[in-house]
């Protein structure tokens, strides 16, 4: 048994029929992971490995590894590594007896002009970590336990649930070792991940991406193994157990993921066959300006097929609730960051790249087919329309979009003196005009807490009272506004450095009451969102928010009415942006009856003030701001007040 012969009589492999190229050339093959890379197989009672690599036009391609002594030469290695070209496919296949789990391999590719190169497997499942970045033969002998989870799913992540995200990089949320030299592995990550989120609220982890990458600076958005989960904390079966524990603690698992581009390291994707291949050969379509990266040729129905396949593979392997798709304006325009002369037009002169807008539609639609209940997320910095409008009307088809016009707009605001913020007051009213264009979610992602930005305390203005009180003002903003919620971690207890992907996140400071203070206040509007259905219910809906007082420049107050499915539901926001207290301060009413107090910034146990305020309002047959009822209340310096219908008069509900 050598395992040099590979090829079928019907042109066809040991995984792939003669329907798979067809589909495989089509680009409409989304399973390819089953079928290219390396799998475990038996041949005439022989057990082994297929390996299946796409490297079109080329003259050889070995296969070479820990069982051959990486040697190219079958006759000295007595091993079968000659890999054979099935049909006209650009595919080689080859199988491989007596290989085990863990064994390191790579292609090495003898190119159309006689080049020799060596290269990792795109579908690799599991890598060596650099410098050796070789791909591992990989094995599934997890036992999954999700299954209440995954019935659940589709009501955790509808429209209207309530979701918090707390955004995490696994290599710095929380170190081990005495001096804190080493990260957490999967299985040490999952369950104290899950009880963090449990304790304090929090409904679905995002990690940034784990697919593998060489470089830990790049936070894992320069991706060399797309297939496969980073070995930095263990192997793939370490993150199904991460994953499945945090499905036992009811904490659901969002990845970022990157089809936007990729890096050039020699062992990757890069000119795999010797020439442009998964990128373009053209730099003003096929290199990121920003990045130095090498942008995907979505216009090549192999690529499609991979990067659809790529993103099925999580879902369906790894049991993800949901992608964040990183970079997406960088997709889809041509021009994106490319001064003039530095981009190529599309067919009809535009600026639009057609092939990454199909490329988006087909994969939200088939992601949407096979899983509905999953989360399709789009990190998309434009205004380009119908971002979350299903593809059959012409939209991108994604279930959620960052709204980083409201993070941008916010975080400037309380920036600002609060003198000056009189004279900014549409900074925080801006939002009302394009709320219901598309499903949000409001981010404060890790992109506002690096390269020199500083922490999210330190964005704040004011003395140190000050920037906690507006810190405690912006998460409340965040929660009182229509949109899923989205933290990077440390902000919740007001880091006040800027993050560092080397370091843990500064736990130490929970010792500091102020800290501390903030972590309550982050806990309790998790609370909040989750028992007040007007906080969640109509997120995407525009009965689901409506303005009471946002014309109040002179004294920076806002007071607008978030409601759900019931007229009970109600629930009258107030913010003060200044540090002024504002006593007697009239406010009209969406109902009459008692208004109680549900949350207060201004708490001391959070690190406020402690200003009196009514814990219950009684509201009043006076006609303000367009309403029938109103009251008066005190509302505390810089603080965000939210209060909740008690009883209702008689007479109902003012029009």
């Amino acid at each position: 048994m050598t395992g040099v012969e590979s090829a079928r009589p019907d042109g066809s492999g040991y995984l792939l029929s003669e329907l798979d190229l067809q589909l495989f050339g089509e680009g409409t093959h989304y399973d390819l992971a089953k079928k290219l890379g390396a799998h475990a197989h038996t041949v005439d009672g022989v057990v082994g490995t297929v390996f299946a690599v796409w490297a079109p036009g080329v003259q050889q391609v070995r296969v070479v590894g820990d069982w051959n002594d990486w040697s190219g030469d079958a006759i000295t290695s007595g091993a079968p590594n000659l890999m054979r070209p099935i049909g006209q496919s650009g595919v080689w296949e080859i199988f491989v007896p007596c290989t085990v789990a863990g064994q390191r391999y790579k292609y090495r590719i003898r190119t159309r002009d006689g080049r020799e190169l060596e290269k990792a497997d795109p579908f690799a499942r599991w890598s060596e970590l650099a410098p050796g970045n070789a791909s591992r033969l990989a094995e599934n002998l997890h036992q999954w336990s999700d299954a209440p989870w995954m019935l659940e799913r589709a009501n955790r992540q509808s429209a209207a649930a309530p979701i918090s995200v707390y955004e995490v990089h696994l290599g710095s949320w929380m170190r081990g070792g005495e001096h804190g030299e080493h990260p957490l592995n999967y299985r040490d990550l999952g369950p104290k991940l899950g009880a963090y989120c449990n304790e304090h609220g929090y409904t679905h982890v995002e990690c940034m991406p784990i697919m593998e990458h060489p470089f830990t600076g790049s936070w894992g958005y320069q991706v060399t193994g797309f297939f496969a989960p980073t070995a930095r904390y263990g192997s793939p079966d370490d993150f199904r157990y991460f994953v499945d524990e945090l499905h036992r603690l009811n904490v659901g698992v969002l990845l970022d993921w990157v089809p936007a581009h990729f890096p050039d390291d020699a062992h990757g994707l890069s000119r795999f066959n010797g020439e442009a291949l998964f990128e373009h050969a053209d730099p003003r379509e096929g290199r990121h300006p920003d990045w130095g990266s090498l942008i995907f040729n979505y216009g090549r129905r192999e690529v499609v097929a991979f990067l659809i396949s790529n993103a099925l593979y999580w879902f369906e392997e790894f049991h993800i609730d949901g992608l964040r798709v990183d970079a997406v304006a960088s997709m889809l325009y041509r021009d994106y960051s490319r001064a003039a002369g530095e981009w190529i037009p599309n067919r009809y002169g535009g600026r639009e790249n057609l092939e990454a807008i199909a490329l988006l539609r087909r994969c939200s639609g088939e992601v949407r087919l096979r899983h509905p209940d999953v989360m399709f997320i789009a990190e998309e910095s434009t205004s380009w329309p119908g971002v979350t409008a299903p593809t059959s009307d012409g939209g991108l088809g994604f279930t959620s979009k960052w709204d980083l016009g409201w993070m941008h707009d916010t975080l400037e605001y309380l920036g600002r003196e609060t003198v000056h913020r009189r004279w900014h007051h549409d900074e925080l009213t801006f939002r009302s005009m394009y709320a219901g264009a598309e499903h949000f979610t409001l981010p404060l992602s890790h992109d506002e807490v690096v390269h020199g930005k500083g922490s999210l305390l330190n964005k704040m203005a004011g003395d140190d009272w000050q920037q906690r009180a507006n810190l405690r003002l912006l998460f409340g903003l965040q929660f009182a506004t229509p949109g899923k919620k989205l933290v990077f971690m440390g902000g919740e207890f007001a880091m006040l450095r800027e993050w560092d992907h080397d370091r843990s996140i500064d736990w130490h400071l929970l010792d500091d009451d102020r800290h501390a203070g903030m972590l309550r206040w982050c806990q309790e509007l998790n609370s909040q969102l989750a028992t007040q259905p007007a906080l969640h219910k109509l997120d995407s809906d525009s009965r689901g928010f409506s303005w009471i007082s946002a014309d109040d420049r002179e004294q920076s107050v806002y007071a607008w009415q978030r409601n759900g499915p019931s007229p009970d539901d109600g629930v009258m926001v107030i913010a003060n942006c200044t540090p002024e207290p504002r006593d007697n301060y009239r406010i009209g009413l969406p109902a009459g009856g008692s208004w109680v107090l549900l949350a207060n910034s201004d708490e001391a146990r959070f690190g406020g003030s402690g200003y009196q305020v009514a814990g219950v309002v009684i509201a009043q047959n006076y006609p303000w701001h367009g309403r029938e009822w109103s009251a008066e209340f005190r509302i505390p310096p810089l603080a965000l007040l939210m209060f909740g219908v008690a009883a209702r008069a008689d007479c109902g509900t003012a029009q």
